[in-house]
């Protein structure tokens, strides 16, 4: 049935995050610091968490000069550790009260080619990955239940699509296997929790970026990124910002009807 306009909303205040609190997981780094600014610049309070608590302290100091009235918290976490986690969310609790955004951006790895991977590389990669979310989730799950919040995951594009030997040259820039095996775990969890927890009013989604490599891979790297763009139909690499809209519509009203997604922001990197 169409909706009423007693019904309609203003676009301003279905993207407004004013009164929500939201939880980052790896929110100070490259990607997961764009969605954290995005929340602030929103007005959403923020928990920031990271191995690295002063990172997180930092960055929200700047996050809130950058959007005065900003107000952000800094946690220490280990998502290998499911103490660690519990922990993060009983502290997240205290601070602020509830929850109504998880956002998974934590990450942490070895690169590997196939040859070169060890059976504790390959571990550490789908603990970090897949089960380190799992465990964040599942921590976060009842005050997330008391909110109807809704959970936000970083996957890649090479959860769905394998990455082209060709663009690779040895194991320091190699994506390893563990890696693209555990996003793809992550894509399909995400569906999973969109079912089973939408009775409780959650929805959960995912984001898949393409090439978004780190500044420093850019400078020291100048052929491996050629071919990387290359690759790419834009002709060129991501920009972290470019993450922002996507993370803003999945977490915010504006995107309240979209359930079980992962939303590919790749430069359309998997279309041929």
């Amino acid at each position: 049935m169409p909706s009423s306009s007693a019904e309609a909303r203003p676009l301003a205040d279905l993207l407004s995050l004013r009164g929500r609190t939201a939880l980052v997981v790896g929110g100070a780094g490259l990607l997961g610091g764009e969605i954290s600014a995005a929340f602030a610049e929103l007005g959403a309070e923020l928990v920031i968490a990271s191995r690295d608590a002063s990172k997180c302290a930092a960055y929200g100091e700047k996050l809130a000069a950058e959007f005065p009235g900003t107000k952000t918290h800094a946690l220490a976490v280990d998502i290998t550790e499911p103490d660690s986690i519990r922990a993060m969310v009983t502290e997240t609790e205290k601070r602020v009260g509830s929850l109504d955004i998880l956002v998974n951006s934590g990450w942490s790895g070895r690169k590997n080619t196939f040859e070169s991977i060890s059976d504790a590389d390959w571990d550490l990669d789908i603990e970090v990955c897949l089960s380190g979310v799992f465990r964040t989730v599942k921590a976060a799950f009842p005050l997330l239940r008391e909110r109807r919040g809704n959970i936000l995951t970083i996957a890649s594009m090479y959860g769905h699509v394998a990455p082209d030997y060709r663009l690779y040259d040895g194991a320091k820039l190699a994506n390893p296997p563990s890696y693209g095996a555990a996003k793809a775990g992550v894509i399909q969890l995400t569906r999973y929790l969109a079912s089973f927890l939408s009775p409780h009013g959650i929805r959960a989604n995912a984001i898949s970026p393409g090439p978004f490599p780190f500044e420093s891979t850019q400078r020291e790297n100048p052929e491996f990124i050629a071919r990387l763009a290359a690759k790419n139909p834009l002709n060129r690499i991501g920009r972290p910002y470019e993450l922002k809209g996507a993370a803003v519509l999945l977490c915010t009203d504006a995107g309240s009807y979209i359930n079980g997604q992962n939303l590919c922001v790749d430069g359309g990197w998997a279309v041929w």
